[in-house]
């Protein structure tokens, strides 16, 4: 790990530790825009982490803003940061400046349809992440990256199962510039799933921490529930979900770096979401009724868990990209493939 990204975590550590509270969440997915929090992580430099100096950002690179997206999602940070890191990553991409501020992407499914006739953006883009907050919208078209003003756009507002918002975004004309990017929407497609993935790995990390805790401290029967074989048995199964989890995510992390990680992507977001489903279960089953109550913050983590296994295409979407590359390298090549992928 480099200095600048040590620098990073440790900062985005301290912000959420000493920020990121329940009472904050309970307050954000409630419809609150957490103002102090997002101030205090873009004056630390956080919000463009991973965009080069020239372009507004702080210079680190795609792998520091991934990196810092796991501690996010260990904090169920009520944040677009994801969306303002693949925004960001977008423009520069393209040669453009990075605007101040929260941002968000779209489209963030596939079959959402846009058009530029003459300059003039239309189409409907559904379940856009903090559209309503953003003071940016990033389209990703065939032949380039747009940066649309929200309020150029007609703006319904929705939330996910996680409690933060997702709203449908209507362009009906407003004047785009497109800077030229070839393969946006892939571009933005893979790159989100692997947001999507170091999120979900940062979860599982926070809910492993919290339901050892809890089996540590709940007492049944004049010991621990912790001493009893079935919740040892369980909550081994749920740190080995989390590892293998986080190992993809840093192994896709460790791939985009170095100019590849198609194939990583695929892995990770896939092994993230079948630990995604596995952990939420295992963890609510460890803490029983509790778990299930608004007044623990279980299920801020597992709600983001189900919500994040789901965007940028699920499970069966990417073990069904995964067949098709090793289809294509053939059957000799299937050793050489999964070696490079994990």
């Amino acid at each position: 790990m480099n200095e600048l990204r040590t620098m990073i975590l440790d900062t985005a550590d301290r912000i959420f530790r000493d920020k990121c509270d329940q009472t904050l969440i309970d307050a954000a997915e409630g419809g609150e825009w957490p103002a102090d929090l997002w101030q205090t992580v873009e004056d630390a430099g956080l919000a463009v982490a991973a965009v080069p100096e020239e372009q507004g950002g702080a210079g680190g690179t795609i792998g520091d803003g991934l990196a810092l997206l796991k501690v996010a999602g260990r904090y169920a940070a009520p944040l677009p940061l994801a969306e303002t890191f693949l925004a960001g990553h977008l423009l520069a991409q393209a040669g453009a400046s990075v605007p101040a501020g929260p941002l968000t992407v779209a489209p963030v499914h596939r079959g959402d349809p846009f058009d530029v006739p003459g300059g003039a953006l239309h189409g409907v883009a559904s379940k856009v992440p903090w559209a309503a907050q953003a003071v940016g919208l990033v389209v990703a078209l065939p032949d380039g990256v747009a940066l649309v003003d929200p309020a150029d756009c007609r703006i319904e507002p929705g939330s996910a199962v996680s409690g933060d918002p997702r709203d449908t975004v209507i362009f009906d004309g407003a004047a785009v510039k497109v800077h030229a990017l070839d393969d946006a929407p892939e571009r933005l497609w893979r790159l989100g799933a692997l947001t999507r993935s170091v999120q979900m790995a940062g979860a599982l990390e926070a809910i492993l921490d919290m339901t050892t805790q809890y089996v540590k401290d709940r007492v049944q029967f004049g010991r621990p529930i912790a001493k009893f074989q079935a919740v040892q048995q369980s909550l081994a199964v749920l740190a080995g979900q989390t590892a293998a989890a986080s190992a993809a995510a840093e192994n896709a992390i460790a791939a985009v770096e170095a100019g590849g990680g198609e194939a990583q992507i695929a892995v990770a977001k896939a092994r993230c979401g079948e630990a995604a489903s596995s952990a939420a279960e295992i963890a609510h089953q460890a803490h029983g009724a509790i778990g299930f109550t608004h007044e623990y913050a279980l299920h801020q983590f597992t709600r983001r868990l189900w919500t994040w296994r789901d965007e940028f295409g699920g499970e069966p979407y990417w073990q069904g990209e995964l067949g098709r590359m090793v289809a294509k390298a053939g059957a000799d090549n299937l050793w050489a493939f999964a070696t490079r992928s994990s």
